[in-house]
C-alpha cells in the first residue's frame, strides 16, 4: 500500500460522497484520528465531513460512539460486530450520512488474545452497514496506513451500491 494509493481511494469516496450531496463522520481506534486526519487534508472538506471520534479506549467506544456496554463485554473491542455498532453509532450520533470506523491491533504486541494486523473496518450507511476483515502486516505505522486504506475502500463499495 503506497502514499498513491491511499490518496487514491480516499478522493474517489470524496467524489461519490460529493455527488450524492451526503456526509461522513469517523470513529476510530487503532488509526487514532488518522482517518480524520487524511480526510482533513482536502481543501472544501468540510462540506462533506461532519466530524469524528477517537476511541481508543473501550470503555468510549460504548460512551462516545454508542457501542452497546453489553456487546463490547461479549466480544470485546477488536471484533466485527463491534466495527458495525461504531460505525453505526457514530452515524447517528454525529448525524451524517455514512458512518466509517476502525477497530484492531496495530501491534507490535497481541491485545486480548488478538494478533497485531487484526483489523475491523465498517461503514454504515441509509441502506445497511457493511463490514470487512483486515490481515495487514508490517509495523504499527504499516498496520494504521493499511486501516485508513481498506476502510475508504469500503465505503466506496458501499456508497458506489446505493442509490444516487
Amino acid at each position: 500500500m503506497t502514499r498513491d494509493e491511499l490518496q487514491a481511494a480516499m478522493h474517489k469516496l470524496i467524489d461519490l460522497v460529493r455527488e450524492r450531496g451526503a456526509t461522513l463522520a469517523t470513529a476510530e481506534s487503532l488509526t487514532g484520528g488518522m482517518v480524520g486526519a487524511v480526510l482533513t487534508e482536502v481543501p472544501g472538506i468540510s462540506a462533506i465531513y461532519r466530524g469524528g471520534v477517537i476511541v481508543y479506549a473501550t470503555d468510549l467506544k460504548a460512551t462516545l460512539a454508542g457501542v452497546p456496554a453489553d456487546l463490547l463485554a461479549d466480544v470485546g473491542p477488536v471484533h466485527p460486530d463491534t466495527a458495525a455498532a461504531l460505525a453505526s453509532g457514530v452515524r447517528e450520533r454525529l448525524g451524517a450520512t455514512y458512518g466509517l470506523a476502525t477497530t484492531g491491533v496495530a501491534g507490535p504486541d497481541p491485545q486480548a488474545g488478538v494478533e497485531p494486523g487484526t483489523v475491523y473496518v465498517g461503514v454504515a450507511g441509509p441502506a445497511g452497514v457493511r463490514v470487512r476483515r483486515l490481515s495487514l502486516s508490517g509495523d504499527r505505522e504499516a498496520v494504521r496506513r493499511g486501516s485508513v486504506q481498506g476502510v475508504f475502500e469500503l465505503a466506496v463499495e458501499l456508497v458506489a451500491e446505493e442509490p444516487g
